[in-house]
Formats: structure tokens, C-alpha cells, sequence
């Protein structure tokens, strides 16, 4: 698998709170370098966005940090942001790798998404957010702002099958027309943990309102 650079825009690094356990600030920061700061960390991620973890783990923040903790964090967050999976190294041997499912700043060559199609794509797909933000989203679209896609969940926050893509706090709901959407050529695709993904028309990154089915507001 080649390599490339994960440059584009970058976060800074993540803010630890001072009553976050070891485990939270450990998820943060794995957040931080697989979505984001790779590369301002001196670390290049592959196609898939991917890097060894052996790589990742001599980081100055991670040195004390076991193989263990890793995939305790990997295996118990609740919304499934890594994935550990052992392949083949530059050396053909088979190592351990980690990546972000998705929530992506930078640029992923090939991320491994699965493109959606009328058949395949889930009967709702919904965009949570909150009520303030609605009348700028209304006029501009639904927008990626600085992530790589704008994010949809295949039901609301709760619901079986929902784990990502939808923050608990989201008080009102944008239903998307994906018939119509799809139609004029706006592909969605989905992660590894089941976040609906989509780069806008024409890869604008941006869903125009006319798109929207409905807008729904929690109680």
C-alpha cells in the first residue's frame, strides 16, 4: 500500500480536562493524530488512513503507553472511532495498524467506504444539529465545515444500530430526500462503524436545503 502525506487543514491539539480518566485522554488523542494532526506530529498515515502502531506508539505521549490500553480504548468506545487490524508491513510481515473510521480534517486517499446505492442506502438518513444553527443551514446548505464529509446517521441518537454520527445533544433533525439527492448525482457512502457520509453536490460539500425531506425538533 503506498503512502501519502496527511496534510490539509489542521486542528490543534485536543484539550485534556484535568478530571478526564487516562482512558478518555488517551481516546482524544488518538482522535487528535488519526483524524487530524498526523502530520504536525511528525507521523505520514497511509492510503487508508492507517498507520502502524508500533509507529504511532513511540510518540512521546504514548511511550508508556501499553498495546493493552490501546485496545481497551478501541474495543470499548462507544462509537466505534478506531479500528485495530493487523496487516502486512513494508517488510511483507504482519503487524498491528489503527485508524480512524471516519471524522476526518485531512485528506484520506482511500478511505474504506462503501458507496451507497438506491437499493443499499438506509431508509432514513438524518442529519442532527441544533436549533440555533438552523437558519444559517437553511439559507447556506448542510456544509462539511473543516471535516472531509458531512456526517448523517441511518436513524436518530439511540436507536439500534446508531452508534456515530449524531451528537446526543442534536435538538432538531434534517431528514435527507437521498431519492432526489442521489438523482442529481450526490453520492453517500458508509464508514466502518455505519456514519452515512457524503461530500455535498458535486463534491461541493455542501447538501443544499432543497434536499431536505424534513425538518424534525425534539421536544
Amino acid at each position: 500500500m503506498s503512502h501519502t502525506p496527511a496534510a490539509t487543514r489542521q486542528r490543534p491539539p485536543p484539550r485534556r480536562r484535568q478530571d478526564d480518566s487516562p482512558e478518555v485522554k488517551l481516546s482524544k488523542f488518538l482522535s487528535y493524530v488519526l483524524r487530524h494532526g498526523a502530520a504536525k506530529e511528525g507521523m505520514v498515515l497511509r492510503d487508508d488512513g492507517s498507520i502502524l502502531l508500533s509507529t504511532l506508539m513511540k510518540h512521546k505521549k504514548l511511550q508508556s503507553t501499553t498495546f493493552e490500553q490501546i485496545k481497551h480504548v478501541v474495543d470499548t468506545n462507544e462509537k466505534k472511532r478506531f479500528v485495530l487490524f493487523k496487516d502486512a508491513d513494508e517488510a511483507g510481515s504482519q503487524s498491528w495498524y489503527i485508524r480512524a473510521t471516519q471524522g476526518h480534517s485531512v485528506q484520506i486517499k482511500e478511505p474504506p467506504l462503501v458507496l451507497l446505492t438506491a437499493e443499499s442506502i438506509p431508509s432514513e438518513v438524518i442529519h442532527g444539529t441544533t436549533r440555533d444553527k438552523l437558519p444559517l443551514i437553511r439559507e447556506k446548505g448542510l456544509s462539511r465545515m473543516n471535516r472531509t464529509h458531512i456526517h448523517f446517521a441511518p436513524g436518530l441518537y439511540g436507536n439500534k444500530g446508531v452508534v456515530s454520527g449524531m451528537r446526543a445533544s442534536a435538538n432538531a433533525f434534517i431528514y435527507i430526500d437521498t431519492n432526489n439527492a442521489m438523482r442529481d448525482g450526490i453520492e453517500f457512502y458508509v464508514s466502518e462503524n455505519n456514519v452515512i457520509l457524503s461530500k455535498g453536490l458535486g463534491n461541493s460539500g455542501v447538501i443544499p436545503s432543497k434536499y431536505f425531506a424534513k425538518v424534525v425538533m425534539k421536544d
